[in-house]
């Protein structure tokens, strides 16, 4: 039996019971310093003060064995101690070094210069990332380096030279630019001198290197950038449901929803109630009743929609029937990147929340160095990520998944165990300025690909001039060619007579090829050659291609070219 007990210096000592129930010593060797009272007593005084002692400052009490120490000592001088915030300035404390015990880190001498101010018209300090003996500071509409230990001095032939200093932080020198992080700090990712991260008040994606500041957002996806992070806001927004509770039972017995159990207590909601869905009502909500917002120690941690059944964190008040309840948590949109070092590619993942007046988005996508483009969008919704040892991984719902992972078979396509499809939009453009008709497609790779639409490009407006106003008209009469979808190889097979024949890709030649069938709807004073058309007609044809259901399911499909049999339109 022990306990604690602060003595001066701010050390600690242990406070032991010196003999147990029975008289016998539970710690021997230790000093013992009444006189009057027996180290030993036949009947053990449990509530006498004698029964206690307090070990000395050696461990144990032993001859030369490790003494306890002083540890850290904290101090406050100043007589006003408020709270100040300086978002533009970053401060430091006395050093740590564990090999001399000397720790001060927790010493904050308003005598020496310990602070460190950037630009604040440039905004807050949202990052920092010491690399070599530099340090990088992120604001929100500027990226400067300080140096770390040394200073640079400005010489009278206009030069520069940099010498070692007692500053910790030594000249802040920024970035040609005028770029920030804005306030998304984890948009940030690192490889080797590259850092990349977004600055969402300007509407592009940055790179930072040796060779300075490069929007990568300008290779090829400037407008998609340009309009989506604008759309992600600064600050909390609310989502809140409302329910009339019309009252069935409250309680904290056991019982219920067996799945969801021991999340108890629980309320019962009446599924004929006015209000939302349940599914509407998602773990973490506040609880709100006729305005007054209960204890936030009470939130929902489940919901059974089957039986209108919401579990709670702790017992909640007796709601009375009839009460208008608000279910309340508060969202942040999101940014999130990182450096996937299995593909050497940085992946950014733009997230929108979900509130009481917008639906959840996002968009998940990654940039390739190798080829100065972004090269592919992803189908899941990350909380965060990040790299070790070669593998990447991210976390969603509070669990660690592996991406890549080449152990276990047929894994393709399942992010968050919910498998999708791998698909690839293109288009063929081949002489832009000449009109064609689009007649065959043909692709080389693997089986399971399967097309979902080709479509032809929009033949303009004819506009419809009404006699009451001529100023006005309808564009209802703009024209697209589209074709059928088009099977892939094995699920396009079926049999006439035990003879196999192919609905939608055949192979030839170790290529897959099939006719384009026009499913485009008759024109105005359209000329119609009945069954006998094919193909599509237009300058360029866009081009939907994905893996199917069925074939190989989660293995590997390769797709290396796509091209067309094409004719130029004489009309």
């Amino acid at each position: 039996m022990a306990t604690e007990i602060e003595i001066k210096y701010f050390n600690t000592f242990w406070l032991k019971k010196v003999v147990d129930a029975s008289g016998n010593p539970l710690w021997p060797g230790l000093p013992w310093n009444p006189t009057d009272y027996p180290v030993f007593p036949s009947t053990a005084d449990t509530t006498t003060a004698y029964d206690w002692i307090i070990e000395e400052a050696r461990i144990e009490g032993g001859f030369n064995n490790t003494p306890t120490n002083y540890g850290v000592k904290a101090y406050l001088v100043e007589s006003s101690n408020e709270q100040t915030h300086r978002y533009n300035t970053m401060i430091y404390s006395g050093i740590y070094n564990s090999t001399t015990d000397v720790n001060n880190t927790n010493v904050f001498s308003v005598g020496e210069a310990i602070t460190k101010s950037v630009n604040p018209d440039k905004g807050s300090i949202q990052k920092l990332y010491a690399e070599d003996t530099n340090l990088i500071v992120f604001q929100e509409n500027k990226v400067s380096r300080a140096l770390i230990d040394k200073d640079t001095i400005y010489t009278t032939e206009s030069g520069t030279q940099t010498q070692a200093a007692a500053t910790v932080i030594g000249q802040a020198v920024p970035y040609v630019g005028e770029y920030g992080i804005s306030t998304d700090p984890s948009s940030f990712a690192v490889y080797g001198y590259r850092k990349y991260f977004t600055d969402k008040n300007r509407g592009c994606v940055l790179r930072l290197s040796r060779d300075g500041m490069t929007e990568i957002s300008n290779y090829g996806m400037y407008d998609y950038f340009r309009d989506n992070l604008s759309t992600i806001l600064d600050g909390f927004q609310e989502y809140a449901v409302t329910y009339t509770f019309v009252f069935q039972s409250q309680t904290s017995a056991s019982g219920g929803f067996a799945p969801l159990q021991p999340w108890e207590p629980y309320i019962d909601l009446a599924l004929t109630g006015v209000g939302p869905e349940l599914t509407d009502i998602e773990p973490g909500m506040f609880i709100e009743a006729n305005g007054t917002l209960l204890d936030p120690s009470i939130y929902v941690k489940g919901v059974n929609t089957a039986n209108g059944r919401v579990y709670l964190s702790a017992i909640p008040p007796t709601i009375p029937g009839g009460a208008t309840l608000r279910f309340i948590k508060y969202v942040k949109d999101s940014i999130q990147g990182s450096w996937d070092i299995h593909q050497r590619n940085y992946t950014l993942s733009l997230q929108k929340a979900k509130t009481s007046t917008t639906i959840p988005t996002y968009s998940t996508l990654s940039f390739d160095e190798s080829v100065l483009g972004w090269t592919s969008f992803y189908t899941y919704n990350p909380t965060f990520m990040g790299s070790l040892k070669n593998k990447f991984y991210s976390f969603y719902n509070a669990k660690l998944w592996e991406h890549y992972d080449e152990l276990t078979p047929n894994n393709r396509g399942l992010f968050y165990d919910v498998r999708s499809e791998a698909n690839v939009i293109f288009i063929l453009n081949n002489n832009p300025s000449i009109n064609k008709n689009f007649n065959t497609l043909a692709y080389e790779g693997g089986n399971g690909w399967q097309v979902d639409y080709i479509t032809s490009d929009e033949e303009g407006i004819d506009p419809t001039i009404p006699l009451t106003n001529p100023l006005t008209y309808s564009d209802s009469n703009q024209y697209q060619d589209s074709t059928n979808s088009i099977k892939s190889y094995d699920e396009g097979r079926y049999l006439i007579n035990g003879a196999p024949f192919r609905a939608g890709f055949d192979r030839k030649e170790n290529k897959y090829v099939a006719n384009l069938v026009n499913a485009s709807s008759v024109r105005p004073g359209e000329i119609i050659f009945g069954t006998a058309v094919g193909g599509i007609k237009g300058y360029f044809a866009t081009i939907k291609m994905s893996t199917d259901s069925s074939t190989n399911l989660g293995g590997m499909k390769e797709l290396f070219a796509v091209s067309s049999n094409f004719d130029v339109s004489s009309y």
